[in-house]
Formats: C-alpha cells, sequence, structure tokens
C-alpha cells in the first residue's frame, strides 16, 4: 500500500496518489494532470479510480482531464449531479483497489454532495479517512459556501454538517489517519492548523468542532460565527467542476503567445486585458507597466486572482520574469483563469529597451517611518487581514484589508502622502499596484512590511493572541 499526499503550498491543497497491486485511485486531482500520469508510469501501475469529494469552490479539479488520459471513471458521492458521465456512489458502497477497499461514507453539510473516503487495508482494517472540506485539521468546511445552490440557511447547512461529523466520522477509531483537502491558509475553513496529516484521536482532542460534549447549537453557533464572504470566484470554480472546462492543453496553447513591446501594448489597447505582472514585488516597485497589477508567483498568487480579479473570463496578458510564463499559465488555470491571451516576450526589460513609458512605486525601509513618525502624525494604512490588524497593530494606524480594498477607496487621501504596509512587503505592493491603476499615486510603501516596523521600534498596540479573537 503506498499513500502519498501532493501538497500545494499556494492552494493549500492536498491531493492524494493511493497504489496497491498496481491499482491506483488519485483523490481530488489538479488541473494539470501530468504530474500524476508520470507517477502512474513509474509505478507501472493503472489509473482505476478518480475520487472527487465535492465540487471544489477553490480550485478546477483535474479529474476531467484525467479521466480522458487514463479511462478511469470518475467517482462522486451521493447527491452529485454533474453534467458529464461520473459514478454516483451509494452511500456505503466498497470500491476494491488492488488488497484496499475505499468506502464511501456520505458527509454533507459543507456540501450536499460532500464525501468522505474511509480507506481499508488489506485485513479489512479501518486506515486512513480523506475528508475533504468536511473534516480539517484544527476546524471543518465552512457551511455558507453553498447555500444557495442547496436553497438552505448557512445554519441549516451547519446541522447537517454535525450530524455526519458525529455519525460518520467521529465513531471511527482514534488510529485512524486524517487527510483533508486544505490545510492553513485556505479559505474554506476559519482556522485550519499547519499540519496536513494527523489522526482521528488527536483531532477529537485539538479541533474545537470534534468535542464530545458540545450540542449541535453550540456547533452551529461556532463554525458560522466570524465567516469572512466567500472570494467572489469561487461559485465560478464550482460551475467549472460542476460542468467540465477546456482542456490545460489548449489554455497553454493559447496562453503562450509571445508579444513584443508594441504588440503587447496594441493588444492591451485593443482589448479589456487587465496586465497581470507577477514578478517579484521588489522587481515590481523599481519599474513596471503603467495600470498594471502586481499578484507576483512567489506568494500566494492563485487565491489573490481569485479573491482580487474574481471574474475567471477576464482576459489577462502577462509581464512574468524569462521562463515563468508556462508556469504562471498553470496556476492561473488552477483557480479557472482560462483566458491568458499572451505575455510580454523579453519581459519588463523589453518594454524598458523599446523606450515604452513605466511607472515605479515609491519605497522606503521601516526605519525611515519612525524617523516619520516620531517627527509628524501621517497617515498609515495596513492592508493585512483583520484577525492580523486586531492580533497587534501601529498605534493610529487605519485597517483597509487587500481582500476588500475596494471597499475603502473613499478612505486614502486624494493629494496627500499616505503609508501602506502588510506583514512583509508582499500584499502591500499588490494594494499599491490596484491604487495605482485607479489614479491613486500619492502613496508610499513600506518594504519589510510590519514585521519590519515593530523590529525597528515604531510604536505598536499590545499583542493580543489571534485565537483569543
Amino acid at each position: 500500500m503506498k499513500i502519498e499526499q501532493i501538497y500545494t503550498g499556494c492552494l493549500a491543497q492536498g491531493a492524494y496518489y493511493i497504489e496497491s497491486k498496481g491499482e491506483v485511485a488519485i483523490i481530488d486531482p489538479l488541473r494539470e494532470v501530468e504530474p500524476y500520469l508520470q507517477r502512474v508510469k513509474e509505478d507501472k501501475a493503472k489509473v482505476k479510480y478518480i475520487f472527487e469529494t465535492h465540487f471544489h469552490a477553490d480550485f478546477v479539479s483535474g479529474h476531467l482531464t484525467l479521466s480522458k488520459e487514463t479511462g478511469a471513471p470518475i467517482v462522486y458521492g451521493p447527491l452529485a449531479n454533474p453534467t458529464y458521465d461520473a459514478i454516483i456512489a451509494k452511500d456505503g458502497q466498497e470500491f476494491p483497489l488492488g488488497e484496499l477497499i475505499i468506502k464511501v461514507l456520505h458527509t454533507p453539510g459543507h456540501t450536499m454532495e460532500s464525501t468522505t473516503y474511509l480507506l481499508k487495508d488489506k485485513n479489512g482494517k479501518d486506515h486512513a479517512i480523506f475528508s475533504g472540506d468536511t473534516l480539517f485539521l484544527g476546524d471543518v468546511g465552512r457551511p455558507d459556501l453553498a447555500q444557495k445552490a442547496a436553497n438552505m440557511t448557512q445554519e441549516d447547512l451547519a446541522g447537517i454538517l454535525f450530524d455526519s461529523l458525529r455519525n460518520k466520522i467521529m465513531p471511527l477509531n482514534d488510529e485512524v489517519v486524517v487527510y483533508p483537502a486544505h490545510g492553513a491558509g485556505s479559505a474554506c475553513g476559519k482556522n485550519m492548523m499547519k499540519e496536513t496529516v494527523d489522526t482521528l484521536g488527536n483531532q477529537k482532542k485539538m479541533n474545537y468542532a470534534l468535542r464530545a460534549d458540545m450540542t449541535k447549537e453550540e456547533f452551529i453557533k461556532e463554525v458560522t460565527d466570524g465567516l469572512l464572504p466567500p472570494p467572489k470566484y469561487f461559485p465560478l470554480n464550482v460551475k467549472m467542476n460542476k460542468e467540465g472546462y477546456e482542456d490545460i492543453s489548449e489554455i497553454l496553447k493559447k496562453g503562450t503567445t509571445a508579444f513584443s513591446p508594441d504588440e503587447f501594448e496594441e493588444a492591451a489597447n485593443a482589448t479589456d486585458a487587465i496586465v497581470l505582472d507577477v514578478r517579484h514585488q521588489d522587481d515590481f516597485v523599481k519599474g513596471h507597466i503603467p495600470r498594471s497589477i502586481f499578484i507576483g508567483l512567489d506568494g500566494g498568487f492563485a487565491p489573490w486572482v481569485g479573491a482580487l480579479i474574481a471574474d475567471v473570463k477576464q482576459p489577462i496578458l502577462l509581464v512574468t520574469d524569462k521562463g515563468k510564463e508556462e508556469e504562471a499559465i498553470i496556476r492561473l488555470s488552477r483557480v479557472g483563469f482560462d483566458a491568458t491571451i499572451g505575455y510580454l516576450n523579453g519581459s519588463f526589460d523589453a518594454w524598458k529597451d523599446a523606450g515604452k513609458d513605466y511607472d515605479t512605486i515609491t519605497s522606503i525601509p521601516a526605519s525611515d517611518l519612525k524617523t516619520i513618525l516620531a517627527q509628524d502624525k501621517v497617515p498609515v494604512f495596513d492592508v493585512r487581514k483583520d484577525s492580523e490588524y486586531q492580533s497587534e497593530h501601529v498605534v493610529d494606524a487605519h485597517n483597509t484589508p487587500l481582500d476588500y480594498l475596494n471597499q475603502y477607496m473613499g478612505e486614502f487621501p486624494k493629494e496627500a502622502p499616505f503609508y501602506v504596509h502588510c506583514a512583509g512587503g508582499y500584499r502591500s505592493v499588490i494594494a499599491a499596484s490596484i491604487l495605482k491603476s485607479r489614479g491613486i499615486h500619492n502613496l508610499i510603501d513600506i518594504a519589510g512590511g510590519y514585521a519590519g516596523l515593530k523590529e525597528n521600534g515604531v510604536p505598536v498596540t499590545d499583542y493580543v493572541c489571534p485565537t483569543t479573537l
């Protein structure tokens, strides 16, 4: 028996590769399926099943392409209603895999089709669960993402999730290994642990949602309390996972069109494409195409694209480091952004060498802001999440979280200089690029972010542990 968790940090997502006696099951695959095909080839094995725990909202699964390439059927749990051919399994149905058995446990609540897959070893002993978004480490799946489709309130779904956990998962042995679909950083839950594998017994001790003495009413209140609005691209990803999508090879073929600076400028002017610059923030600060948006590949790229661009059909023109074009297109497609129409050949250097206009961002080190604040009370804007800000922040700083920056446009000074920071420098440059694209140029970025400000002795509020908020 071989179980491999294939974890993608950018999406905080875990796919799973299970092999026994030359037969393979893949659970919740990413959209680019070549790594799975290569692994099967190395193992001299054959994909027998492709299991989906539910219709994912935060990424586009590779189930359709993988099924086409291998001939393996796609398996969903009860109540799933995809528009393509799939096995809709019954609760309790078993699927043999070499010497193993994979048993379907219908666990609705996150969504109504949500299903956990229980793996039994060659002796018939319960070995592991692949819990999708039903059970995370330290948390459970948020119950508000499917409420419109299911015509239910989030409280209704939370109550159903409570029953699923108590009736299907908690009765399992403590030694059972938990393999969730997501870890810390995913928007599919609120308070996940940084670990990506654990035992069920430890989760019964650590996870607030699995407390044995918890009533259904208490569960509903705790699970629904403090839920932030889901990213706007989530329903569009659900639609693609449910109804199908274009093969990633076609997306790459269209997206890897190389434009000269003149052609790139012409394409930008002739279409409503966003110019998306995915280089490092330090390079973007030094020079970028006017009105381009920065979201760097080195950070939480795909989720930020989804949260801030939102419309998966939005045409995109890319500025990347040389050799990073294909990676950017693939990572965009993971969250359903398939409308990349080309990239700037030669990267930003080619734009500069062509003598075209470019913009910069004024950026200062954290130590400079300490000196400035000692002399004058200047406006400081913190674009970290609300929970980060509440935990501790620069005294008198305004909190304008990047996720919801559009809601705060009226708060930024129109002429007087103001200062923007995040935790380390990535998100503040994203915010600066958006503000500049809206004509707000009187901003100054704080390089090094909050970490640098605190290290340099800028006055901050007393620390409050985020878990108490």
